[in-house]
């Protein structure tokens, strides 16, 4: 009996344990891209471009421009290598992106090393119902593989949907469901919603904040952050965007030590044809854990857009 005891507890300590690594490891979270981490993920009310993706489809059309997006970002905490890459049009009626993204993570579990990866491609649309209000969806198809104990291949479709008002012609808010609807459900796309506020009190500065929470059976914790956004004029073709934020979540549910805060900051370039974008997040509270992502951006056409009252 009481080796069936130990049995018992060493299993449950190595499912928490793989749970909590699970909550590094959110799919939803790594589908995000250097400017919306450098803000504390706090732009699901204006979400543009490649970030409509992660955070809200329903902001593409918040601009309207061809721009063709790929990054690179490392994350320390288990060694994972981000890859993304993504062509976004919002020029036309039904602005859309389509994407592709790699997540691969290494990590070792009681002396155990594993391995994941995660390969999710998709499109994202949206629609201008009127000039301040748009909605959007996103169709994922994603395929999970991963030989740590205690998780399971998976593969199949998710589905986001979101909404995006523009209250004033400086403050646009967003609310959005990802993976709201899933052919198979897994620990690695958990079902979630979020709201956001994005606010330009004047045009050389932008703010936001946002909170998302879990739908998951037995996880709701909340994750809530924001930042702001300063841009300084480089000569008369360009801008750089100076970035910082800070993030908090709530870990997993019954999972000791998940709970994370995070400190934020990046640095780029945006110009009439091209950008860069680097940033730096680091956890303060919670772990050791160091990402550094960063990306490159090629624009085609760009014009005015009605839903930013055409200054933009």
């Amino acid at each position: 009996m009481r080796t069936l005891v130990l049995g018992v507890l060493t299993v449950a300590g190595l499912l928490g344990r793989a749970r909590a690594a699970q909550a590094e490891n959110d799919s939803q979270t790594s589908l995000l891209g250097p400017r919306e981490i450098a803000v504390g993920e706090g732009l699901r009310g204006g979400a543009t471009g490649s970030s409509a993706i992660g955070l809200n489809p329903s902001g593409l059309p918040l601009t309207r421009e061809l721009v063709f997006e790929g990054g690179y970002g490392y994350r320390t905490g288990d060694s994972a290598s981000l890859v993304a890459i993504s062509a976004c049009d919002s020029t036309n009626v039904a602005p859309g992106c389509f994407f592709y993204d790699y997540i691969g993570s290494s990590s070792t579990l009681d002396d155990v090393p594993g391995d994941r990866s995660t390969h999710i491609a998709g499109m994202a649309l949206s629609r201008l119902l009127v000039p301040r209000i748009s909605i959007g969806a996103t169709a994922k198809y994603y395929r999970f593989r991963s030989n740590v104990m205690a998780e399971e291949d998976a593969s199949g479709f998710v589905f986001d949907v979101g909404g995006t008002i523009r209250l004033t012609d400086l403050v646009t808010v967003g609310v959005a469901a990802q993976n709201l609807l899933a052919t198979e459900k897994t620990p690695q796309l958990p079902r979630a919603i979020g709201a956001g506020l994005h606010a330009r009190p004047i045009p050389i500065l932008a703010l936001g904040f946002d909170m998302r929470w879990k739908l998951e059976d037995d996880d709701h914790n909340v994750r809530y952050g924001g930042g702001a956004e300063l841009f300084l004029r480089a000569g008369s073709s360009g801008a750089i965007p100076i970035r910082a934020g800070a993030l908090h979540d709530g870990g997993m549910d019954g999972v000791p030590g998940s709970t994370r805060t995070y400190i934020s900051g990046g640095l780029g370039f945006a110009g009439l044809r091209w950008g860069v974008d680097v940033t730096v997040r680091h956890a303060v509270t919670g772990g050791d854990e160091t990402l550094v992502i960063g990306s490159a951006r090629f624009f085609g056409p760009r014009m005015a857009s009605p839903a930013l009252g055409g200054d933009y």
